[in-house]
């Protein structure tokens, strides 16, 4: 049992394009290695510590942070070692299988032992001494052969099942993308008459919908949120920040949201109310930015120490629902994304958002057309859900039979014997 002791003076500034991995436990997945997303060093920081030089065969296993995430080394595709937070465990006199104990330390048996041994109290850790106190079980070298077989097998079934059902899943979402992008940008009726938008990326449009923009639909300008450090102190005003507007259609409950302590002024300047439509215009990350949620409750006030643009609908002109599914859908967001700019963030800036052309229907058709979505998001929802708790019972099987396995509680001989 071996692990990097420190980092003998590396640094991320030595990682490079090519030459030996150094694996991290971030690289882990569900027992496998992402090779793509793996760093590499030179090959004189690689023979630095031969100890922990990789070979085929290898169980991996954290110790700080997510403890007790593992990995089986299968294969190797070229050179690779270890970071400071693993320890490779391999046989000293081969009495055990490395893909049984793979699977021993996969089990609930281990699992136990880390939550008796871990130390720490928001960052945890498990001591090399503490994982070696491990007291394994083991059974004859043929008959872990056997378990390993058995579970190979069988797992490679489970998984299977699990990798189809998250298919049928990621298949729903883009249906459900589909369906809004249809929705708000050629209305819900096959037959309508179509004409030329006159705009190259929005192609044509319903004969009778009408072309503004953005700012012709809102009361009075565009403004940003509060944008500054402070200091939480757990109590105070709530606070809306760019997360809570990540893969939310509207906002998410006030009950989870930070608090900050604020001065009267900046909570009356910055208070967004029902109706408010939040708009994420600055992101490190390309795919956040253009994100936008609607506030549906006024006890919501605050926008936090991100860069975010409230935008208070005329609902005589627009039904909020229906701008926010317009904000968010594909052919909108890819417009608002070929706006931005690219310095240390990817911005877009608030007279090109305020100029966005937003085609509408009439208010009726509006609400027609967020029915319409309710509705098919309500179908598609009720199926995901169903497909998810499927998906967690597999994984809840799967985490059951491993351990009952290897613990001896299910005797696999026969079975494995009557596939030859």
């Amino acid at each position: 049992m071996k692990g990097r002791i420190g980092w003998q003076g590396l640094k991320q500034s030595e990682f490079t394009t090519e030459g030996p991995y150094l694996i991290t436990g971030m690289n882990f997945k569900d027992g496998k290695i992402r090779w793509d997303e793996v760093y590499h060093i030179t090959e004189a920081r690689y023979n630095e510590a031969p100890e922990i030089q990789l070979k085929a065969g290898d169980v991996l296993i954290t110790k700080d942070g997510t403890i007790g995430k593992l990995l089986y080394v299968d294969t190797l595709p070229d050179k690779a070692s270890l970071n400071s937070h693993l320890l490779v465990l391999r046989p000293l006199n081969n009495d055990f299988q490395p893909k049984y104990l793979y699977y021993l330390l996969r089990s609930e048996v281990f699992n136990t032992h880390i939550e008796l041994f871990k130390t720490g109290t928001t960052f945890y850790g498990i001591s090399q001494e503490a994982v070696g106190r491990f007291r394994m079980i083991l059974p004859s070298l043929k008959e872990q052969e056997v378990i390993v077989n058995y579970l190979d097998y069988k797992l490679l079934k489970i998984d299977e099942l699990i990798s189809k059902k998250q298919k049928l899943i990621n298949l729903l979402q883009e249906e459900r993308a589909a369906n809004i992008n249809q929705a708000v940008t050629k209305g819900i009726n096959p037959h309508v008459e179509m004409k030329d938008s006159g705009i190259e990326w929005l192609e044509d449009i319903p004969e009778h919908w009408k072309i503004n923009k953005l700012k012709y639909l809102i009361k009075g300008q565009l403004t940003n949120g509060i944008f500054k450090k402070n200091e939480y102190f757990g109590n105070g005003t709530k606070i809306i920040n760019v997360i809570d507007l990540y893969n939310n259609d509207y906002l998410i409950n006030a009950e989870k949201l930070e608090k900050v302590q604020l001065t009267k002024e900046e909570i009356q300047k910055y208070n967004a109310g029902a109706g408010d439509i939040l708009f994420v215009r600055s992101s490190l990350k390309l795919e956040g930015i253009a994100t936008s949620s609607l506030i549906e409750k006024t006890d919501v006030p605050l926008v936090y120490e991100c860069h975010v643009i409230k935008i208070t609908t005329d609902k005589t002109k627009v039904n909020p629902i229906f701008l926010i599914n317009y904000l968010n859908c594909e052919t909108i967001k890819r417009r608002l994304i070929s706006l931005s700019q690219t310095t240390t963030m990817t911005t877009i800036s608030q007279e090109k958002i305020a100029s966005l052309e937003i085609i509408l229907p009439t208010l009726e058709e509006q609400e027609i057309i967020v029915q319409y979505i309710f509705e098919k998001n309500a179908q598609i929802f009720r199926t995901m859900t169903t497909l998810e708790k499927e998906i967690d019972l597999l994984k809840e099987y799967r985490a059951a039979l491993i351990s009952e396995v290897v613990t001896g509680k299910i005797d696999v001989r026969e079975e494995v014997a009557s596939w030859t």
